[in-house]
């Protein structure tokens, strides 16, 4: 699951909501605990080691990333189409995909798409070795259970440096304060019924007397 891409437009508003717009959005500090989990997130993501990428990553939003996957496969136009997409991720039909972790289908899935791109070894290990993550921006809401991490990542290639910006959503762990995990569909939109919202803005009852 790579994280959220931004147009540089998109990083000015996105830093302008953190920081002046938004009234149910506040400021953290630059060492909050999510920075170090983002920064190590995306080492992992560079150094192509999934495992541990995904050990980062909200169990709810692997299994809905699994249960995507199974879908999409049961929907391929012919059987042969669907052959070629179960063999990419290293299985021979649906059931033996759906018995796999949500982790390990994410790994079959990160590994399949960087063995098709087939970079050389020294671009890889360039990559690596270059890799830098600023911080542009941290900022919580839901009262600092779900935070917003803005960055900008750099890497060099043999004949160019790559930039590139981020937005990264965590949320807190229900039963361990201490542990965020990242939600890269945060940034889908969503909807919510205008009569789910209205009823959820309208002031409560007063008491009966």
């Amino acid at each position: 699951m790579q994280p959220e891409r931004l147009p540089r437009l998109f990083l000015v508003l996105a830093v302008a909501v953190m920081t002046h717009v938004n009234s149910h959005a506040a400021n953290l500090p630059a060492d909050h605990p999510c920075v170090a989990i983002v920064k190590d997130y995306l080492t992992d993501v560079v150094n192509q080691d999934w495992k541990g990428a995904a050990g980062y990553l909200a169990e709810f939003s692997l299994v809905q990333r699994q249960r995507d996957t199974v879908a999409a496969i049961k929907m391929a136009p012919t059987m042969t189409e669907e052959a070629a997409m179960l063999a990419k991720l290293g299985v021979k039909d649906v059931r033996e995909l759906e018995k796999m972790t949500p982790q390990d289908l994410y790994v079959a899935e990160r590994q399949a798409v960087h063995e098709k791109l087939a970079l050389p070894e020294d671009v890889v290990k360039r990559k690596k070795e270059s890799l830098k993550v600023d911080v542009l921006g941290v900022c919580g809401e839901e009262e600092g259970k779900i935070v917003h991490i803005v960055v900008r990542t750099s890497q060099e290639t043999m004949t160019d440096r790559i930039e590139e910006l981020f937005l990264i959503s965590l949320v807190q762990d229900k039963d361990n304060a201490k542990k965020w995990f990242i939600v890269p569909e945060m940034m889908r939109p969503t909807k919510v019924p205008l009569a789910d919202a209205a009823a959820d803005s309208a002031p409560a009852p007063a008491p009966a007397k």
